[in-house]
Formats: structure tokens, C-alpha cells, sequence
């Protein structure tokens, strides 16, 4: 593989990495901030899920200063808000305070989420762009690891323990916004603005096999853009990536993964555990999550994505039913029934849904619709977020576990029939070739 390409996505992808810290990073400070801000079910919901609503302002938000500016700016733009965040909630002495900075922390989530990988798909070529994009759903993962980690390391500091585990995230913050000056802007949207040439240098430094022929595919898919100002995304052509996209981010947000990731300590706690016993098995779903998304970067163009949701929609489907199964009676599996089954759940969730939802999105949507079509997509992933981590904690205390993981497990079975009758398989072909599909789809 080529080492500027390489490089590159490395780099970018520490933007998924700062994504994949702060959204974990505060299921380690629940019981802390309520205990410092005295939350109650209802306010921590709010503490928890307003960095969600910022997600869904920075997705939705950050298509067209893409298309404006450039991945790579936005990118700088995320890196400076991921800092400010750090520092903010580390600092805060009211609750408003830590709002406004988790909120900015959202808005670089959201932000993030988009131009990341679609920063990676567009210096990819189609034979690597799988695992490649992969490698920023694996930072994720590990920035979900590391917090889990950092949080179980920090937990016995003192009162102030909740402030090191959020001020933490200001170190790598720093360090992605430096190293970003080293890596070269997409050279599909240098083509965009008629910067061509720079384009065909990028392509050269990032290793494409054939860089004339590529270059001329990228030029041919955005002709038709020539002279007009914007294209809109709400096309009939365009219907069927828009179906495809949302369908799959709300079925992502419906298998209940970031209730797990926002308050696994307190799911624990609620099974029996200690906190710092909670604290640990917390690391154990993250340790799953990076080991299975791991696995899934080797099979995710070898198998291609249905498969691999298939699979995980099988898995997911018998493990958040165990869960639930442990919570309506919990003597039928023993006292460490719930951790095994969500860790099970950990382990299909990461081997499908997790490796597939952001290279999906990367690739479904057209050149000219790219930056949009991936807004749309993360915009309806972090909006079900948002409502299922403000809802959550009320939920548990009111209709309990069982029930709530049960309605989980339920919602795998549309998504299994989804991805067998509706889902494209894009594996192993060129966004232009995707291209074509995707409008004949429609």
C-alpha cells in the first residue's frame, strides 16, 4: 500500500478516533457529575444527549462548507473544537458550562463523522476504499477503548476525577490538528473547484494505479455540474441512496449500541456490580469492540458489506434477546449473564454494523452529492441517537431492562430483511461505477 495514502488516512482518521473518546467518555463521569451538578434522571439525560444534538447540527451543518472549503479545512475546524470541548468540561463549575462544552464537542462529532471518512473514500481507490475506510471506524472503536480505559485509570483521583477524564482529550485533540497539515486536500473535490492539475498530483502522491484514467472518470461524474452553483440532493435519481442511507442510520441507532456506550457502567451497576467492577467490564466492551472491528476490516471487501450486516443482524438480534431475558429474570442465565450477552452483543455489532455504517455512507452517495447525501445519513444517525440516550436513563428506571432490551432486539429483524431485500453490495467498485448503479436503482 502506498505510504502517502496510508499516511493520510491514518491522520484523518484521528478525527474518528477524538469522535470515538468523546462519545464514550461519559458514560466513566454519570455518576460523578450528578452526584457534583445534582442530576436527576431526567437532567443527566439532558447532560448526556447534548452532545448528540450537536452531532446532529455538525452533520447536517457541515455538507456545504465542505463542498466551500474543503475536507481538509473542516477537518482543522474539528480538531480545534475537539480542544475547546476538553478543556471546557474539564474546567466547569456549572452545569450550563459543561453543556455548552460537551455541545461543542458534538458539534466536532458531528462534523467529524462526515468528513473523515469521506475524506478517506475520495483519496481510496475502489480495491482498497473498504478496509481503508474502515480504518476510521477503527479509530472510532479505539477512542471508545481508550476512554473506557482512561476512565477505569482515573476513577480513584479524588472528587475531581470526572474532570481529568473529560480534560484528557484535549492532548490528542492538539495533535490531530498539527499533523493534518502533512496530509494533501481530497483530490475529488479539487477537481470540484477546477484545481485539476493539484488533483492529478494527488492522485499520483496517494498511489494511483493509473492517475490519467482516474482523474478523467472524476472530471466525466461532475460534468454535468458545469455551471451550476449547487445540486440539490433531494433528486428522484438520488432517491434510492437517500433510502438506503437513512434506513441504515436509524436501524444503526435502533440496535442500541450507544446506550451501551454512553452508560454501560451504570447498565452494570444496575446488574450488581461495583463501580470500579463496572468500570472494568466497561473496558471489556471496548476491548470486543476494537478486537471485532479489527476482524471485520479483513473480511469487509473480501465478503463485502451484506454479508457482514447479515450476520450481525442475526447476532445482535440473539444477544440483546439474552440480555433482556437476564433482566426479566435474572437467575436464568447466573449474575454474570448480562455482561456476557452484551458483550456478545459488542462482538456482532463491531463485526457488522459498526465496520459497515461509515464506508457505506462514504460510497452510496454520487460525487456531486457526496458531502450532502453523508450529512443526511450521520444527520439521521446522531438525531436517533440524541432521543434514544435522552430517553434512556428514564426508560430503564421506568419499563426496566427487559423490556428495553427487548424492544432492541426486535428492531434486528426489519434491518435483517432490509439489508437481504433492499441494501446494494458496493464492495470492490469505483465510486463512479457506484455511481451509476445507485441512479439506476432509483
Amino acid at each position: 500500500m502506498n505510504r502517502n495514502l496510508l499516511f493520510a488516512t491514518v491522520v484523518s482518521a484521528l478525527g474518528s478516533f477524538l469522535f470515538g473518546f468523546d462519545t464514550a467518555v461519559i458514560s466513566g463521569t454519570t455518576k460523578f457529575i450528578s452526584q457534583y451538578f445534582s442530576l436527576s434522571d431526567a437532567t443527566l439525560g439532558i447532560t448526556v444527549s447534548v452532545a448528540l444534538w450537536g452531532t446532529v447540527v455538525g452533520a447536517i451543518s457541515v455538507g456545504k462548507p465542505g463542498d466551500t472549503f474543503g475536507r481538509r479545512i473542516m477537518l482543522f475546524i474539528c480538531g480545534a473544537m475537539y480542544f475547546v470541548s476538553a478543556i471546557g468540561c474539564a474546567l466547569s463549575t456549572a452545569w450550563w458550562t459543561l453543556l455548552v462544552s460537551r455541545f461543542v464537542g458534538g458539534l466536532a462529532i458531528g462534523a467529524a463523522s462526515v468528513m473523515a471518512p469521506m475524506y478517506i473514500a475520495e483519496i481510496s481507490p475502489g480495491r482498497l476504499r473498504g478496509r481503508l475506510v474502515a480504518i476510521a471506524q477503527f479509530n472510532i472503536v479505539f477512542g471508545i477503548l481508550v476512554a473506557f480505559f482512561s476512565n477505569y485509570l482515573l476513577v480513584s483521583t479524588g472528587s475531581d476525577n470526572w474532570r481529568w477524564m473529560f480534560g484528557v482529550m484535549a492532548v490528542p485533540a492538539a495533535i490531530f490538528f498539527v499533523l493534518l497539515f502533512l496530509v494533501p486536500e481530497s483530490p475529488r473535490w479539487l477537481v470540484k473547484k477546477n484545481h485539476v492539475e493539484k488533483a492529478r498530483s494527488v492522485l499520483r502522491k496517494v498511489g494511483a494505479l493509473n492517475a490519467a484514467s482516474e482523474l478523467n472518470d472524476i472530471v466525466n461524474s461532475l460534468k454535468d455540474e458545469s455551471g451550476r452553483k449547487t445540486t440539490s440532493l433531494f433528486q428522484k435519481k438520488y432517491r434510492f441512496a437517500i433510502t438506503c442511507a437513512v434506513l441504515l442510520a436509524i436501524f444503526n441507532q435502533l440496535s442500541g449500541i450507544n446506550v451501551i456506550m454512553y452508560y454501560a457502567p451504570m447498565i452494570f451497576e444496575k446488574a450488581g456490580a461495583s463501580t470500579n467492577a463496572a468500570m472494568l467490564q466497561a473496558v471489556a466492551v471496548g476491548v470486543t469492540n476494537m478486537a471485532f472491528t479489527i476482524v471485520a476490516m479483513f473480511f469487509i471487501d473480501r465478503f463485502g458489506r451484506k454479508s457482514l450486516l447479515l450476520v450481525g443482524a442475526v447476532g445482535m438480534f440473539l444477544s440483546l434477546g439474552g440480555a433482556a431475558l437476564h433482566y426479566y429474570d435474572e437467575t436464568l442465565f447466573g449474575a454474570t449473564g448480562v455482561v456476557a450477552f452484551i458483550i456478545g452483543f459488542i462482538a456482532f455489532f463491531a463485526f457488522s454494523q459498526g465496520a459497515v455504517i461509515w464506508v457505506f455512507l462514504a460510497e452510496i452517495f454520487p460525487n456531486k452529492v457526496r458531502s450532502k447525501g453523508q450529512a443526511l445519513g450521520s444527520f439521521t444517525h446522531w438525531i436517533m441517537n440524541a432521543v434514544i440516550g435522552l430517553v434512556f436513563p428514564m426508560a430503564l428506571t421506568n419499563f426496566g431492562g427487559g423490556n428495553v432490551f427487548m424492544f432492541f432486539a426486535i428492531m434486528m429483524i426489519p434491518f435483517f430483511f432490509f439489508v437481504w431485500k433492499i441494501m446494494p453490495e458496493t464492495k470492490g467498485k469505483s465510486l463512479e461505477e457506484l455511481e451509476k448503479i445507485v441512479v439506476a436503482g432509483a
